[in-house]
């Protein structure tokens, strides 16, 4: 082979290449427009927006009817409005309307807050639609008051400021497996807020051993704390120039960009990243401040020693044992409150939905049973429905799907259609 010859073949095959890679970057410029638009028409956006205001002795809620925006970048793309209150739920009814109806008020967390799916397929609304459907004679009303992240004992304002005016004939927990929501101290550790200055209400202990509800700290926002979570702390910028600018160019993209922020959650999905320091870390920060020096007692803050494996353990370390007394406590003021003004309680577990959670079920038995407070599992009632309980929640996302809400709203009206003495006078 001549050198001409082996010239022109070497230019003919980079032509080749140069075409094969030119089409490459077309079908991939392709495929991006292509999702870029079909995320931009079917209602997506790039940011969330959470409007947030705090309310003394209940804590933080969203604005009055402010519109909410929230997505995880992949599943889901919400846009609703808060109702007067600041919950994302229709307008609570009329207290007389209520009182004269047979009324439902569904108290819990993120799982009630919803802010995944629309109102019109949050459980209260299809608890209405169905009840209306099949059970008419009930006149069922429902109200929902959930607010993410907060445990049962943060949950007892809503009951007292709001729930107890519309005078329920049910009251039904919605329960997650986030015991350790009820103690400051086990909440200080995963939020970096301080313990003392908590946005919700906590359990707090006399030196007599009585309890009582602190309320949320109006000062919350001035954290003498601990220095990690829920934004109060920027995340350390990288001393690489190439890693800045890829950095900022991907924040950029996916600021902008709804396809971007797309794939930059599947990868995140793929790779999580914990912005947090280590647990050892917290818990010796936490365990510095006055009044908390006890908090590593019996427990090494070491990797595998974290609040879901003691929090559930067959003998937990001090810390972990109040944060469970602390939510048996809350458990039994639900109970005192329903007592005192003629309301059936009832609990929709729903933290049996990804896989068997057999301690955890046992220690909300142990709680709720001496206090006679029925508990419904909603993965017993999928299986019973003969449903996939994977339906149940969003693929990167533990929350309920419309049809989760479904679900719930069917169990509910079950319990009702078993016990219509409820909703007598």
């Amino acid at each position: 082979m001549t050198p001409r010859t082996s010239s022109r073949r070497f230019v003919r095959l980079a032509r080749i290449a140069g075409w094969n890679a030119a089409l490459i970057l077309a079908g991939l410029a392709l495929v991006a427009v292509a999702g870029e638009a079909y995320l931009r028409l079917s209602g997506g956006f790039v940011a969330s927006a959470l409007p947030l205001r705090f309310v003394p002795g209940v804590g933080l809620l969203y604005e009055p009817h402010a519109e909410v925006r929230h997505t995880n970048g992949l599943d889901y793309w919400t846009t609703q409005r808060a109702n007067s209150l600041g919950f994302l739920d229709r307008e609570p009814p009329d207290p007389g309307r209520a009182a004269a109806s047979c009324h439902v008020a569904a108290v819990g967390d993120s799982f009630v807050e919803a802010i995944e799916v629309p109102i019109e397929d949050k459980l209260q609304v299809r608890l209405e639609a169905l009840a209306a459907a099949t059970l008419p004679e009930l006149d069922v009303t429902v109200s929902a008051w959930g607010r993410r992240g907060t445990g049962q004992a943060n949950q007892l304002p809503y009951y007292d400021e709001y729930v107890r005016e519309l005078r329920p004939n049910l009251v039904v927990l919605v329960v997650f497996s986030d015991f350790g929501d009820n103690s400051a101290a086990l909440a200080s550790l995963s939020s970096g807020r301080d313990p003392g200055r908590m946005p919700y209400a906590f359990p707090e202990r006399a030196a007599d051993g009585s309890v009582r509800l602190r309320p949320p700290h109006p000062d919350f926002r001035r954290q003498p704390g601990l220095g990690w979570g829920e934004g109060e702390t920027e995340a350390p910028k990288s001393a690489a120039g190439s890693e800045r600018w890829r950095e900022t160019l991907g924040r950029e993209l996916t600021e902008r960009s709804l396809f971007a922020r797309w794939l930059d959650g599947k990868r995140q999905a793929l790779i999580p990243r914990d912005g947090q320091p280590p647990l050892a870390e917290r818990a010796a920060l936490l365990a510095s401040r006055p009044g908390y020096e006890w908090v590593l007692d019996g427990w090494n803050a070491g990797e595998g020693n974290g609040p879901g494996s003691l929090l559930y353990a067959e003998d937990p370390p001090p810390l972990f044992a109040e944060g469970l007394a602390d939510t048996a406590w809350a458990f039994a003021e639900f109970r005192r409150r329903a007592d005192r003004d003629g309301a059936a309680l009832m609990i929709l577990s729903v933290y049996g939905l990804w896989e068997e959670h057999t301690r955890r079920s046992e220690l909300l038995h142990g709680m709720v049973a001496p206090l006679g407070i029925p508990v419904i599992d909603l993965r017993d009632w999928i299986w019973s429905s003969g449903g996939r309980f994977g339906d149940s929640h969003w693929a990167h996302d533990i929350h309920w799907t419309p049809a989760g809400h479904q679900w719930a709203a069917e169990a509910i009206l079950d319990w009702l259609r078993r016990h219509p003495e409820v909703c007598e006078d």
